[in-house]
């Protein structure tokens, strides 16, 4: 019973669990897996009788622990991936608020901060996000991994040079204030590109934008970023007016904790999810994924995206 009772009082975790496990892998599915081993390595410990002192720690390392091994083989298939890799999107939406992990994922693990994680070794990555995203001291980021605080204090220093060498500091969650300015930038945004309201688009737009898309090779998308005001502005327009014109809708959602939409058909199955990363008043990147292999998380997913299979 005791078992049984530490690992019901350890659910209370479950949101960091995922949030760490997500951050390692950027994968919801792989995130979600991850957190039930752990869960189930905990239950297995408590049944052979061995005392878990503090279950939270135990499951944040497992967790951690789980996810370096998981990037070992991530790594190798993303060498081969097709396209642009994004990060499966966590959605929450005023009709779908999603699971509660999924909700009260950190709001530092924004898709670039993701993507700009990709440069650096599983222990590097870890090391970082628990430092960076998390707010560890170097004693747990240590216990954690499995390493000194004198070696996690260099590899958190390298790490954040390779990072910075990568165009871009740590992310961080914006204030309440800036929520709101970015949710109202957001749906004006949205509101130009379905009118085709270029000028009102390209006044939203950063000089410097990049759109970034993600289809895996299985869906419609850009296969290298797309920079420039007017190029990101007519692939916007043009790109939203094809599925308008095929019956889709946008609902508006926060996406890693950013403002988004999700695309969906009229048989509300998912097209796409967008992110749009605000800073300053514009919109500096965007990212789209298309990639049904991403989306089937947030429900059915949609063929209208889907590129004719081969042969």
């Amino acid at each position: 019973m005791t078992g049984t009772r530490g690992v019901m009082d350890s659910v209370a975790y479950r949101p960091l669990l995922f949030s760490i496990a997500y951050g390692m892998t950027g994968s919801v599915s792989d995130a979600e897996d991850i957190v039930q081993d752990a869960f189930l390595g905990l239950t297995r410990a408590q049944q052979a009788g061995t005392e878990i002192a503090t279950p939270k720690a135990y499951l944040t390392t497992s967790v951690t622990r789980l996810g370096i091994n998981h990037l070992g083989s991530a790594r190798a298939r993303r060498e081969t991936y097709v396209g642009e890799w994004l990060p499966e999107p966590v959605v929450v939406t005023g009709d779908r608020p999603g699971p509660a992990e999924h909700a009260e994922l950190a709001d530092s693990l924004s898709m670039a901060f993701l993507v700009l994680l990709e440069a650096l070794s599983p222990v590097e990555r870890a090391v970082f996000m628990l430092r960076e995203a998390f707010g560890y001291d170097y004693q747990d980021v240590a216990r954690t991994t499995g390493k000194s605080e004198a070696n996690c204090r260099q590899i958190f220093a390298r790490a954040r040079k390779r990072i910075a060498a990568a165009g871009q500091g740590a992310d961080s969650a914006p204030p309440l204030a800036r929520r709101t300015e970015g949710e109202e930038l957001a749906r004006r945004f949205f509101e130009a590109a379905e009118g085709g309201d270029m000028d009102a688009l390209l006044g939203m737009l950063a000089p410097d934008v990049v759109y970034h898309g993600d289809g895996g090779g299985k869906a419609r998308a850009t296969r290298n970023p797309v920079t420039e005001r007017q190029r990101v502005g007519r692939l916007l327009v043009g790109g939203i007016r094809r599925v308008l014109t095929l019956g889709a809708a946008l609902r508006p959602a926060w996406v890693n904790g950013r403002p988004g939409a999700v695309t969906y058909d009229t048989a509300r199955h998912v097209v796409s999810v967008v992110e749009l990363d605000i800073a300053d008043g514009v919109i500096r990147a965007i990212h789209s994924v298309s990639n049904p292999d991403k989306l089937g998380h947030l429900g059915p997913v949609s063929d209208m995206a889907r590129l004719p299979e081969n042969g």
